[in-house]
Parts: C-alpha cells; structure tokens; sequence
C-alpha cells in the first residue's frame, strides 16, 4: 500500500513543478516562496488543532527541518526560474540516489537486484542529462543555476533522511513523530523563517525582479501539500522504504517534461527524451523489485 501512495505522491509533485516554473518565470522568486509558505501554512491551520504540539523535545526537530526543506526550495526556486523544466525534472529525479547511500549507512536498508539496477539507469540518466545541458550551453559545474539546482538535490536528500528518522518507530532508530505534527508545524516556522528572509532581503537594499501576481501561485501550495500528505503516509506505513519511495516519488518528472515540452515550448527534447526513458526504466525496476521483496 505504501508504494501506490508513493506514486500519488509523485504526480501531485509534478502538476506541483509546473505551477512552479510558471509563476516564477520573470518573477521574484523569494516573493512567490514567501507566498508559498503563506498558504501551506493556511492550508494546514485547521490540523494545528488535531495534531499533538509534543513541547519543545518535539518542536525543535522540526524547526531543524523547516530549515533543510527551506534551504532546498530556495536554492530549488531559483533553480527553477533560470533553467528549462525539463532539465530540472530529471535532475530531481536523480535524487533518491542519494538518499539511497545514506538510508544503507543510516537505517541498513538493503535494495534487491532490481532496485539497484533501478538506481544505475537512473544514474545514468543523470550522466546524459549533463552531456545534453551543454546543448543548451549549462556546464553543470560553472552556472550558478546549475549548481542550485544540485545543492537543493542535496538537501532534499538530507530532508528525506530526515523524514525516514523522524517518522520511524523508536524500535527501528527513529523518533516516532506523528507525521500531521510534523507536516503541519514545519510549514509554520517556514514562514517564519521567510519573513525573516525578506526583511533581510529588503534591508540590504536589493529588492528582486519585481513581483506580478498570478493565479498559479496557490496551485503551488495546494499540490505541494496533497503530495506531502500522500508522502508522509507513505512512510508512515510498515516496511516503508525511504529509498524506494524517494525514487518513486521523483516520478513527477514524467509531468513535469510532458509540460515542459507542451506548454513551454522547450527544446533539444529528443536528447532529453533518452534521459526520462532511462529514469522511467529505473522507476519501473524500483517497483518490480518492491513487488519481489513483498
């Protein structure tokens, strides 16, 4: 059951890039995450009620990752305003390999044949995507976008870890946090934390582009939230895997490059192609070798 909350998860998260991109093209990125975290933060105002406040010794877990996930979407947003989407979805695809070497260090996961064939195509698929990016003239070790866009991988990764340790039970090394105390308070002290941001930001005298309003700019929290939930259900269950359902999960990509092509207008999509049939080929033997284990 936790793998098909995995996949909702994933295509929430794509539709989730897509409002993206839109509202950040020439647009002042801080401004829209500012927004973003805004109505996360109504979204889930009403579970502040039901969800268990656990003190401090609680609270101060998930203060450390409202930064980690802050960080990433920062170092993501702008990421995402420079770069083609159908660069940006691969490359997030790519990073359930990361949180696969850490859960193997931290949580002893091990993965079948099938799940480590899974992780060297989408591996692989990473090594084109760098090859393709120069097509378009990114050199993914010179641009500053490109380089965002591979910090916030990293710290997604760091998140995911996060998450599994969270949300694990005591027995299997975890905390045991109730994952509607965990989603609901962490999306209120990212707004705070962005408040603090902008003011800085404002103080320093370098104001962004300047700010356009546009109707997508919700989408992004409503997609955002509904994926969350389906994700942190997901790793809720028993015998979750954060490995596999990082990777399941970076499945979005599937969306994101079919608007990138459709509604963007992106190019050089045949090159691009070859790299979202090997990520979709490495989801595939994910899944087979999540079937074999059950």
């Amino acid at each position: 059951m936790w793998i098909l909350f995995a996949f909702v998860s994933a295509t929430l998260l794509g539709f989730y890039d897509v409002f993206k991109k839109q509202s950040l093209r020439d647009n002042a990125v801080l401004t829209v995450l500012l927004l973003n975290c805004l109505f996360s933060s109504i979204i889930f105002l009403p579970m502040i009620w039901y969800a268990p406040f656990g003190g401090w010794e609680v609270q101060k877990y998930i203060v450390l990752k409202a930064f980690i996930v802050l960080s990433s979407w920062i170092c993501g947003y702008y990421a995402m305003k420079h770069l083609p989407l159908t660069i940006v979805g691969p490359v997030n695809a790519s990073r359930p390999m990361l949180v696969l070497v850490g859960a193997m260090f931290l949580f002893g996961e091990r993965l079948n044949l099938f799940q480590w064939t899974g992780v060297l195509l989408a591996l692989s698929s990473f090594l084109l995507l760098k090859l393709g990016g120069k097509k378009e003239g990114i050199d993914f070790m010179r641009n500053r976008w490109a380089l965002c866009l591979v910090a916030a991988a990293l710290l997604g990764a760091c998140s995911g870890l996060y998450d599994k340790y969270l949300m694990s039970s005591p027995e299997d090394g975890g905390l045991g946090l109730n994952r509607l105390t965990v989603q609901s308070y962490f999306n209120f002290y990212q707004l705070g934390i962005m408040l603090v941001v902008i003011m800085l930001e404002r103080w320093k005298g370098q104001p962004e582009t300047k700010f356009q309003w546009r109707w997508t700019i919700p989408f992004i929290s409503l997609f955002i939230c509904a994926a969350d939930l389906a994700y942190f259900y997901s790793l809720s269950l028993d015998d979750a895997m954060i490995s596999v359902v990082s990777m399941v999960r970076r499945g979005s990509v599937i969306v994101s490059f079919m608007m990138g092509a459709f509604l963007f207008h992106e190019r050089n999509l045949k090159s691009k192609a070859v790299d979202l049939v090997l990520v979709l080929l490495g989801l595939l033997f994910l899944y087979l070798g999540t079937v074999c284990n059950d």
